[in-house]
């Protein structure tokens, strides 16, 4: 049986619709105030299914033969990435939320795609993944999270590990400390990274419960994404501000906890005082299942 579902409103619907992405590779330009806030980085190059245009920023991924989407889902300020090679139209999925499931379904089915893996950055606390409900509509997909996460999953991914979906692939990068499990995902070019709840835009994920430590979290940035090219789109598993995409030269610049020393910053992180999630106590032990009480 599945974990409790909570209806989606219609306003929830609407606002976590995808966003339709112009297949052109010329640059559209954005008001510097609008770039970052409502303006997605990202493209879709998927010849049959062009879309209506809409505005998106000058820094876009630039990797050819790739579909790329961003959704939202409300309650939890969850962003869930759809990629798919545009040729063989097989495709992943990130961080997939219960209550957006006929959403996502529904966008894969008109759209042609193979899913072929739905891998979660970590275990969350906030929302419980879709996963393991996927798994049960469409046939042959394989779930997949880090071996360190301590949750079920077809696949158990460790450091340097490829997620391949026709000729595109995801490469693994272990980032914990917001959990032991968590992981980002750099595409192949380098040219996009999905940090999960590592990086966030201009913050980090919390180090205060769930094996959380705030100097494994430092490491973990400052190793494995800092390290990555400036120009590299950063997108991360949330955002309560409505912003949707940085680039790692951005963060390294101005995120205000990573500009600090490793002192400084394990000092902020130890007095953020956060309420914990509420929905911590049934996502948990949720999401170490895959989201269902039985695989």
């Amino acid at each position: 049986m599945c974990s409790v579902i909570n209806r989606v409103k219609p306003v929830q619907r609407a606002l976590a619709l995808g966003l339709r992405l112009r297949t052109s590779t010329e640059s559209l330009s954005c008001t510097a105030a609008d770039s970052r806030r409502f303006c997605p980085g990202v493209r879709a190059v998927l010849e049959p299914l062009q879309a209506t245009s809409r505005r998106c920023c000058s820094s876009m991924a630039s990797t050819k033969g790739l579909f790329f989407r961003q959704l939202y889902e409300l309650e939890s300020t969850t962003y869930t990435y759809l990629l798919a090679d545009t040729e063989t139209k097989e495709a992943v999925i990130i961080d997939p939320v219960l209550e957006t499931i006929d959403r996502d379904l529904k966008l894969i089915h008109e759209l042609g795609l193979n899913l072929k893996v739905a891998v979660n950055t970590h275990c969350h606390a906030d929302h419980i993944t879709s996963t393991g409900l996927m798994k049960k509509r469409l046939v042959g997909l394989k779930s997949a999270i880090s071996k360190f996460s301590g949750a079920s999953a077809d696949i158990q991914l460790s450091e340097g590990d490829k997620i391949k979906f026709g000729k595109q692939y995801l490469t693994v990068r272990e980032t914990p400390g917001h959990t032991d499990g968590c992981v980002t995902l750099v595409l192949a070019d380098q040219s996009m990274a999905f940090t999960g709840d590592a990086l966030l835009i201009r913050g980090c994920g919390r180090t205060d419960f769930q094996q959380g430590c705030a100097k494994t979290l430092y490491q973990s940035i400052h190793e494995k994404i800092f390290t990555l090219p400036d120009e590299c789109l950063v997108y991360p598993a949330h955002d309560y501000l409505g912003q949707t995409v940085s680039t790692v030269g951005e963060e390294r610049k101005f995120n205000p906890r990573l500009t600090k020393n490793l002192e400084e910053f394990v000092n902020i992180m130890n007095n953020l005082n956060l309420p914990k999630p509420h929905k911590i106590d049934i996502s948990v032990p949720a999401n170490l299942v895959c989201g269902v009480h039985e695989l």
